[in-house]
């Protein structure tokens, strides 16, 4: 059955298979998989004092005035009605429906479903479904939201599966008895059903982690594999030198993590066999040196290593603290970027073919199919959430067999980290170098903006600088958000027109945002206003105030990135969000900000609120897509999926063992979409 297509269903004719086609919809097994997005909870009531704004609530309630209509435009009518609870009264606005007068009766309790919005200082509930209280049709019940596609409705799509669910018969569950028993697991037939038309809550959250399991299992196997081959590939093998003539250049000494992710590396690179490790450290940890250590490493070894950032504000700054650390040193550093001259471009990737470049640094331009390198070791991605395992590949294939290192100062839960990045091998660095100022972090709404840019003229007076986040970089009709361009233009003209106000966006051309950079860093802006292009590794001393405007439109992990660009100078930091959210959790979520620094505590928070859906949504270009059901789960199955994978791929790294094809068949079809069906 599962494998028929879904057009035996009722209704579903050739239009509508198109339709389904076009959302990977072809046989039962696909729709019953197609897992909602949502749901909408119709079994909680509120009453008209305690209720969430412009979210679907349900509401118990009397209509305490007749239904009145009125012609408003031609064509259009508008119905309009009061309802009341013990505890307060809201206005119903219906359009079109002409026909309430004979449904609605005062005096009546209804239930009623729908948005409460305000309107003129008022609230409203515009176009509620409602029933009397007792029918049970529209309350009382969880209801799926699905991904929609033209010529597919939420109703059809509900029927759909409702006819296969009904038609199915026994559905197979291929997953071993031992495995579901063991950890506590719910059988794939209830999941299913339960997945479409949960009849509780609890049993919705039993089949989220039961169908969340299956796909964490599966994507986990295959990343330990994939891992598994990377180990046994061959690559240069460094002699042991020693570090201290670097170590001596630095200003300053190294902490214990970065020493010991250091000591983790080199390892690696002594070993003989490719080394593919992250290197995870908060904002300011002290990455960077550590990847030059092993640059080192590879230039006294007569290799050449490159490093890869994302922008090229940060490879520019790469440049520039690379050349400093290996000052006065042997090693031969060059810059390559989208905007280097063209005879420039030529002379830089001459001299790394005949060899005389040791270190190259720079963006996507290193990608390019003739940059080619003479003999090298080691390849190190910078902000590696920015670049896909397609964008990696591409890289390391410039020298086959080469060292792999990717760093990342955006802060995830360890046992997230084991499955997002399950390919690799982790060091994290979880010390700040000594120095590092405290940044005092405040919330605050757009009511203290007067005493915002009065701090903002007191800082900039004693010598400071400030940055400005805004969540968009152009004026937008469909948004009343502050936009970069809008706002820098109101801070100059109304607010400091004696300062030097600036703005920054992705949109500009490369040359462009740099000699903005630059003007940054030479004092010559005191406001910098910026989308997020100021987020990854930009570096102003200078500058003590980070603001972030509609901070609840900015996940925290990206808050705690923004506010690691202040608090790099000797002056005493500040980061203040501002947001007029009314949002309960939202409001939780930006004050842990004010609580804590440590952004793995931040990211522990962030996954404790929001579930790891926010992490899995980093799933980079080149590996699979995790079903949408996956940003669900909670974190026993994800811990549970990793153990049961380890153990598995430990014993049987193959999955040749009889009692392990279940997986097998599962794993071989993942890769068999990336085009790699191969298992070894």
């Amino acid at each position: 059955m599962l494998n028929q297509p879904v057009s035996i269903l009722k209704g579903v004719g050739k239009v509508r298979q198109t339709s389904l086609h076009n959302i990977g919809i072809d046989t039962i097994g696909d729709l019953l998989n197609y897992y909602p997005r949502a749901y909408e909870d119709r079994t909680k009531f509120y009453n008209l004092s305690d209720f969430p704004e412009d979210t679907p609530v349900c509401i118990r309630a009397t209509v305490g005035t007749s239904v009145r209509t009125a012609l408003i435009h031609k064509g259009t009518t508008i119905s309009k009605c009061k309802i009341f609870d013990e505890y307060g009264t809201i206005e119903l606005t219906f359009f079109n429906r002409r026909f309430l007068e004979k449904q609605l009766f005062v005096g009546k309790e209804y239930v009623f479903f729908g948005k409460i919005t305000t309107f003129n200082g008022k609230y409203q509930m515009s176009n509620p479904e409602f029933e009397l209280v007792g029918r049970g049709k529209i309350s009382g019940k969880i209801l799926p939201i699905y991904p929609l596609t033209e010529g597919i409705t939420r109703n059809f799509l509900a029927d759909s599966m409702a006819r296969a669910l009904a038609n199915t018969g026994e559905i197979i569950d291929d997953m071993p008895e031992s495995i579901v028993k063991q950890y506590g697991l719910t059988p794939l037939d209830i999941a299913l059903k339960n997945i479409h038309f949960p009849s509780s809550h609890q049993r919705l959250r039993d089949a989220i982690n039961r169908l969340c399991f299956n796909e964490l299992i599966t994507y986990s196997s295959a990343l330990a594999q994939f891992k598994s081959s990377i180990r046994s590939q061959s690559a240069p093998k460094m002699k042991v030198i020693s570090l201290n003539p670097f170590l001596e250049n630095l200003p300053y000494e190294l902490t214990g993590a970065q020493k010991r992710a250091v000591n983790d590396i080199f390892e690696d690179m002594y070993s003989g066999y490719s080394m593919n490790r992250l290197v995870q450290g908060d904002v300011g940890s002290g990455k960077t040196v550590v990847a030059a250590a092993a640059a080192y490493l590879s230039a006294l070894n007569g290799y050449q290593s490159a490093v890869i950032a994302p922008t090229e504000i940060l490879a520019l700054q790469h440049y520039k603290n690379f050349t400093n650390m290996f000052n006065g040193m042997d090693v031969r550093i060059a810059l390559l970027v989208g905007s280097t001259s063209k005879k420039e471009k030529e002379s830089i990737k001459s001299a790394l073919a005949n060899g005389e470049i040791d270190l190259l640094i720079g963006t996507h331009a290193l990608l390019e199919d003739n940059v080619v390198f003479k003999n090298p070791a080691l390849f190190v991605v910078d902000e590696q959430h920015r670049f896909g395992v397609a964008q990696r590949t591409k890289l390391s294939k410039k020298g086959q067999g080469c060292h792999t290192l990717v760093m990342s100062a955006t802060p995830i839960p360890r046992t997230l980290t084991l499955i997002i990045y399950g390919e690799l091998d982790v060091s994290i660095i979880d010390e700040l170098p000594p120095g590092r100022q405290k940044i005092d972090t405040f919330f605050v709404n757009t009511g203290y903006d007067k005493r915002l840019y009065g701090f903002i003229k007191k800082l900039i007076a004693e010598g400071s600088q400030a940055y400005v986040v805004c969540p968009l970089a152009l004026e937008s009709e469909e948004s009343d958000l502050a936009s970069a361009e809008e706002y820098a233009s109101f801070l100059q003209n109304n607010i400091f027109p004696d300062l030097s106000v600036a703005m920054l966006h992705g949109k500009l051309k490369a040359k462009e945002k740099q000699a903005i950079m630059e003007r940054f860093k030479n004092k010559e802006i005191d406001i910098l206003v910026s989308t997020t292009v100021v987020e990854v590794g930009v570096d102003v001393p200078n500058a003590t105030l980070m603001i972030v405007r509609n901070a609840e439109r900015f996940g925290l992990s990206q808050l705690h990135q923004l506010r690691g660009r202040v608090g790099r100078g000797s002056e005493k930091s500040y980061c203040i969000l501002v947001s007029d959210t009314s949002n309960h959790e939202t409001k939780e979520r930006l004050n842990i900000m004010t609580k804590t620094s440590d952004g793995f505590k931040i990211a522990q928070e962030d996954l404790r609120l929001r579930g790891p859906g926010d992490f899995f949504g980093m799933a980079q270009h080149g590996l699979p897509k995790y079903n949408s059901i996956v940003n669900q789960a909670d974190m026993r199955t994800v811990e549970c999926a990793k153990e049961i994978s380890e153990k598995i791929i430990s014993s049987d790294p193959e999955l040749k063992k009889p009692e392990n094809q279940w997986l097998y068949k599962k794993v071989y079809h993942l890769r068999s979409k990336l085009g790699d069906s191969k298992l070894n």
